[in-house]
C-alpha cells in the first residue's frame, strides 16, 4: 500500500511542480521555504545533500535528482539506487548522500516541501573529473643536431579543462593548446604541442609534460620523454710526449667525441706526405723514431653518420742534446756546469788581456828613449881600416855632440 502511495506521489509531483515558481531558498520570509547549498564533489566521491526548514506544518520533505526523479520522500527511499542513502531525517531537515558520483550525476538537485503551494530550493552539484595521465607522442627516435621536432602531450576525461605545461629539465617551454571535442559532452580531451630545435647539449635531455587540475588538488600528472641527439664528432689530439726528441718513438692519438661514436679516422700531413716511419692504426699515428724531417702540421679527421670533425697538431722535433730535463737534481747539475763553463771563459779572456797588456808595455819601453851612435862623420869615406879606426876614435871623443833621438 505504501509503495502505491509513493508511486502516485511521484506521478503527481511533476504536475504540481509545473504550476510552482521555483525559488533559490535564500529568502525565507515565512520560515517555510527550504534552505540548501551547492556542492562540489570529485568523480567517484560522495556528496551529501541537506535541506532544512525553520517551520514545518507537518508537510513532507523530498529530494529529487536533475531528471526530476524522487530520491527520498521524507525518510522513505523512492529510487532503487544502492548509491543513495539516508543521512538524517526530521520534520525540519532531510539529508541524503549519493556515493560513487559520476559526471552524469551532475546537475540541479531539488529539495521540496509540500505546502500549499509547494516550496522548493535547488542545490547545484558540480562533479570534478580528474584528467587521465598524459602521454607524449611525436618522438620517433634519435634526431640530428639542428633539426626541429614536434611533441604533443595528450590527456582526456577531465572536467573542467586542465592546464598543460612543458619543461626541458628545469626550463619551462611554451606550447600551444588544442581542445578536442568532449567524448560525452561532459569530459574534455586536451592536447598541447611544442616545437623544439635540438643541439648536442640536448642529448639525453628529459622533456616533461605536466598536467594540473582542480581534482588533483596538490598532485600533478606528468609524462616524460628522453631524447637522443646525433651530432658530428668533436676531435681532440693527445701526444705521447710533450717535448718530442729526435731519434725517439712518438705517437699521436685522435679522440673523437660524437653521437654515434666516429667509425672512420684518417691522418693527413700538410704540405707533404707521411714519412715511411709514420704508421697509421685507426685513430693512432705512430713514429718508430723521429727525424727532423718529421716536423710539420698533421691533421686528424674523424667521421660518423652525421658529419666530419678535424683537428690539427703542430709537431716540432727537438735535438736530444737540447732537451729539457725535468729532474730538479739534473737541472741543478746542469746549472752548475753552465756556471763553470762561463767562469772558465771569463778567466781565459782575462788572461789573454793581461798578456797583451804586458807585451804592449815592453814594446813601448823598447821603442821609447835615447840611442847613441859611435860612427864618426865621414867614416864611410875612410880608404882603409886603420883610417876608419882613427876616425872612430876621433868621433868617439866628440860623441856628446853627435846624438840622435828616436821617439
Amino acid at each position: 500500500m505504501l509503495l502505491r502511495i509513493l508511486a502516485l506521489a511521484c506521478r503527481l509531483l511533476p504536475l504540481a511542480l509545473a504550476n510552482v515558481e521555483f525559488d533559490s531558498g535564500l529568502e525565507d520570509a515565512d520560515g517555510l521555504f527550504p534552505v540548501t547549498g551547492d556542492e562540489l564533489v570529485q568523480e567517484g566521491g560522495t556528496v551529501t545533500l541537506r535541506c532544512t526548514v525553520q517551520e514545518n506544518d507537518n508537510s513532507s520533505l523530498q529530494w529529487s535528482n536533475p531528471a526530476q526523479q524522487t530520491l527520498f520522500f521524507d525518510d522513505k527511499k523512492a529510487l532503487r539506487d544502492n548509491r543513495i542513502a539516508l543521512v538524517f531525517y526530521s520534520r525540519h531537515e532531510l539529508a541524503i548522500s549519493i556515493s560513487n558520483m559520476t559526471l552524469r550525476d551532475e546537475g540541479d538537485y531539488t529539495c521540496s516541501i509540500f505546502t500549499m503551494p509547494v516550496r522548493t530550493a535547488v542545490a547545484k552539484v558540480v562533479v570534478l573529473a580528474a584528467p587521465k595521465k598524459p602521454e607524449i607522442s611525436g618522438y620517433i627516435g634519435p634526431i640530428a643536431e639542428g633539426r626541429t621536432i614536434t611533441l604533443m602531450c595528450n590527456t582526456s576525461g577531465s572536467k573542467p579543462l586542465p592546464t598543460i605545461r612543458w619543461f626541458k629539465g628545469s626550463e619551462e617551454m611554451e606550447g600551444q593548446t588544442y581542445e578536442s571535442d568532449p567524448t560525452d559532452q561532459r569530459a574534455y580531451a586536451l592536447s598541447n604541442v611544442v616545437n623544439l630545435t635540438v643541439w648536442r647539449e640536448d642529448n639525453g635531455a628529459v622533456i616533461k609534460c605536466a598536467v594540473n587540475h582542480r581534482a588533483l588538488q596538490h598532485n600533478v600528472y606528468t609524462a616524460r620523454q628522453r631524447i637522443e641527439v646525433h651530432y658530428s664528432p668533436i676531435v681532440e689530439i693527445r701526444a705521447s710526449k710533450e717535448v718530442p726528441e729526435e731519434g725517439e718513438e712518438f705517437m699521436l692519438r685522435c679522440h673523437g667525441r660524437g653521437n654515434p661514436e666516429p667509425s672512420y679516422f684518417n691522418w693527413l700531413r700538410y704540405n707533404g706526405e707521411l714519412s715511411e716511419r709514420a704508421v697509421v692504426r685507426h685513430e693512432n699515428l705512430s713514429f718508430t723514431y723521429l727525424n727532423k724531417t718529421d716536423a710539420g702540421v698533421y691533421q686528424c679527421v674523424a667521421k660518423n653518420i652525421i658529419g666530419t670533425g678535424a683537428r690539427n697538431y703542430s709537431l716540432r722535433v727537438h735535438d736530444s742534446t737540447t732537451s729539457l730535463d725535468t729532474d730538479p737534481l739534473s737541472q741543478l747539475t746542469q746549472s752548475s756546469i753552465d756556471h763553470a763553463v762561463i767562469g772558465g771563459i771569463v778567466a781565459v779572456i782575462v788572461f789573454i788581456a793581461l798578456c797583451l797588456f804586458i807585451v804592449l808595455v815592453r814594446y813601448l819601453i823598447r821603442h821609447k828613449g835615447t840611442y847613441l851612435t859611435h860612427e864618426a862623420k865621414g867614416l864611410d869615406d875612410a880608404p882603409d881600416a886603420d883610417t876608419a879606426i882613427i876616425n872612430a876614435e876621433v868621433g868617439h871623443s866628440s860623441s856628446e855632440e853627435k846624438k840622435e833621438y828616436f821617439i
